[in-house]
C-alpha cells in the first residue's frame, strides 16, 4: 500500500508499519515517540494520522488534552519547506528532539524546550547491576521483598491479558486521586497485548502467589536502545517496582546499552522516581512553531 500524499491523510493502522519503520531508517531516532509502536497502543487517545510532504513521512497527533501536533518529519527532502506545510495545518511540533530543533529553528521558526517530555535513558547494565551506593535502597527493597515473598518470572505474552487488565484496574484503584489517563492507558496496555507479535514487542510479568503481580513491556528503540512503554506493579509488595524493572531487563533488553524509560510529564513522584534510578543522560525534546 503506497502512503497518501498530502494533503491527504491516513488514520494509522497496524497495516501501516511496514511504511512507518521504511521511513523511521533515514533519521536517527532516540525519543520515545518515533516508534510505530508507541503510536499503534496509543492510537485510540492520540488519534495519529500521517501523510506524505516534500518525500518526508509526517505524522499528526490530535490527543483530546492538548492542541494537535506534527512529530518531526521523517526523511531527509526539503524539511524546512516540509515544516512548514505542517504548521499551515496544525499549530506546532512537538516531541522534537535536540538535534532536530537545533537545525532547524534558525530557518525561521521559533523553538521552546519541553521539560516535561524530556526522556530518561539509562545504562543497561545500571539497571541490571545496581552497583554502588547510590542504588543502595534499590538493592534493599528488592532484597527484603525476596525474603518474604515467593516469585517466579515469566515472558509476557497475549494469553496474559485478562491477567493484566486485572492488575491494572487494581493499581488504578489504590491511586489516592482520579486518574483522568486511567481509560486510555487500559486500551493502550490491551492494543499492546492483543497485537504483541505483530508489533514485535517484548515483555515480562512477575507472578507472586501464582499470580500477576507486576509486568512491563517494551521494544527496540534503534539499535543501541530499547524503550519501555508500560510498567504497572501491584502496589501491595515493597520492592516490587524494584524487581520488576531489574528482571525486565536482564531477561529481555540485556542485548542493549540503553533503555529508555519514557518522559515523567511533569509529575512530580513520576520523576523522583526516574531520577532515582540515575540516568546516563536526558533525550531533550522542543515545540516547534511559526
Amino acid at each position: 500500500m503506497n502512503p497518501p500524499r498530502y494533503p491527504e491523510f491516513k488514520a494509522v493502522g497496524l497495516e501501516d508499519r511496514d511504511i512507518f519503520r521504511s521511513f523511521l531508517t533515514c533519521v536517527p531516532i532516540d525519543a520515545c515517540e518515533m516508534n510505530f509502536g508507541n503510536t499503534f497502543i496509543w492510537r485510540n487517545f492520540d488519534h495519529p494520522r500521517f501523510t506524505v510532504i516534500q518525500n518526508n513521512l509526517c505524522v499528526l497527533f490530535e490527543p483530546p488534552a492538548e492542541p494537535a501536533y506534527f512529530l518531526q518529519p521523517f526523511g531527509t527532502s526539503a524539511i524546512p519547506e516540509t515544516i512548514r506545510t505542517c504548521l499551515e495545518h496544525a499549530p506546532r511540533l512537538s516531541r522534537i528532539p535536540a538535534s532536530f530543533a537545533e537545525r532547524y529553528c534558525s530557518k525561521g521558526f521559533q523553538c521552546a524546550t519541553d521539560p516535561n517530555n524530556f526522556d530518561y535513558v539509562y545504562e543497561t547494565r545500571d539497571l541490571i547491576e545496581l552497583r554502588g551506593k547510590k542504588y543502595d535502597g534499590k538493592r534493599n527493597r528488592i532484597r527484603k521483598f525476596e525474603r518474604n515473598h515467593a516469585y517466579r518470572y515469566v515472558k509476557l505474552t497475549a494469553g496474559h491479558l485478562d491477567a493484566c487488565r486485572c492488575l491494572f484496574e487494581e493499581w488504578v484503584g489504590e491511586k489516592d486521586s482520579p486518574n483522568p489517563m486511567a481509560g486510555a492507558q487500559q486500551d493502550a496496555i490491551q492494543q499492546a497485548l492483543i497485537h504483541f507479535e505483530a508489533l514485535d514487542l517484548s515483555g515480562g510479568a512477575i507472578e507472586v502467589e501464582g499470580a500477576i503481580a507486576a509486568f512491563s513491556i517494551g521494544e527496540q528503540l534503534n539499535p543501541d536502545t530499547a524503550v519501555i512503554h508500560i510498567e504497572i506493579v501491584s502496589p501491595k509488595y515493597e520492592g516490587l517496582a524494584q524487581l520488576m524493572n531489574r528482571e525486565f531487563v536482564r531477561n529481555e533488553l540485556a542485548a542493549y546499552a540503553f533503555i529508555n524509560r519514557e518522559q515523567d510529564m511533569g509529575v512530580p513522584g513520576l520523576r523522583k522516581a526516574k531520577q532515582s534510578y540515575q540516568p546516563h543522560h536526558l533525550v531533550e525534546k522542543y515545540h516547534i512553531w511559526k
